[in-house]
């Protein structure tokens, strides 16, 4: 039996990162496409990216922390009175969460569940979820050890396990256990601006990983921040967001620990410190016009 899966995550708003995979999925004959969380957020298209999914969720999507957070801004689900809400420099999240109401998304990410489950007759199962099973913000990454992997499997029985989250593309095995990560289609954090997303091909009793990774208008997709007014109403957070975007690296958590290590405000002032501080991070990456595939990271 031969079973072919798309997996994508982590679009976060990028419309022309989606557009550009989707078109490839499209060439891969691939029997299911599977989003693995955070359609949401981040970017300046969250709208339009779940407009061009609309009506490909339903079974085929998993819950990211950040679709759960456009539930929370309208108090679907946990306590609306948190601070962070009403803070300017996280306000991607209202910009976002207000544009999604009225077009009846939030139902639909009401309706996501945490983990999808692939089993076919005689294969190794496999469990996907956006960061574990555990939960959405455990992302499976260099990190991860062989007690982790234990406690998993013990607690949601599996044989391969996929998430995301962590923006960058990982692949380990431990017994026979397999854990990999599809990477990012809307903002890598690996130095590769390309948009990363995971095929699984299940032939002769295994899953077999193909790490695609697909050239993207980066330039475009940095004008929209602009043209949608994402980087004028957004707060900090929504330059930071594009400068991740930019140079294909993580900079708000690195900030943010720097700013509480350092007792520092937040501000657009301390940021630009981080900057000039940090300015190793922010080497230009190499752009790469080429649709790359490998079996490993």
């Amino acid at each position: 039996m031969s079973v072919r899966l798309a997996i994508i995550a982590d679009v976060h708003g990028n419309l022309p990162a989606l557009e550009a995979v989707l078109e490839d999925v499209s060439t891969q004959g691939v029997d299911r496409l599977i989003v693995n969380g955070d359609l949401a957020n981040r970017g300046p298209d969250t709208l339009a990216v779940f407009q061009r999914m609309r009506g490909s969720l339903s079974g085929n999507a998993t819950l990211g922390n950040h679709d759960d957070l456009m539930l929370m801004w309208f108090g679907r689900r946990g306590d609306r009175s948190e601070p962070w809400f009403d803070d300017p420099f996280w306000g991607t999240v209202g910009w976002s969460a207000q544009r999604l109401e009225p077009e009846g998304f939030l139902d639909d990410i009401e309706a996501l569940p945490m983990t999808l489950r692939v089993e076919p007759r005689g294969a190794p199962r496999l469990l996907i979820s956006h960061g574990s099973p555990r939960h959405y913000r455990e992302g499976y990454g260099t990190e991860l050890s062989a007690e982790t992997i234990s406690e998993i499997t013990e607690a949601h029985p599996a044989d391969v396990l996929v998430g995301s989250h962590t923006h960058r593309p990982f692949l380990t095995t431990w017994g026979h256990y397999r854990v990999m990560n599809t990477g990012a289609v809307g903002a890598p954090f690996n130095g590769d601006q390309r948009a990363h997303y995971l095929i699984l091909e299940l032939g002769d009793g295994a899953w077999q990983p193909e790490f695609r990774r697909v050239p993207y208008d980066v330039d475009a997709a940095l004008e929209r921040f602009v043209s949608s007014g994402l980087l004028d109403a957004g707060g900090l957070s929504g330059r930071i967001f594009r400068e991740e975007v930019r140079y294909a690296r993580s900079f708000l958590v690195p900030f943010l620990m720097w700013c509480e290590t350092d007792s520092r405000e937040r501000s657009e002032a301390d940021w630009e410190e981080f900057r000039e501080r940090f300015a190793t991070r922010f080497r230009a990456p190499v752009r790469f016009d080429e649709v790359r595939s490998a079996p490993t990271p």
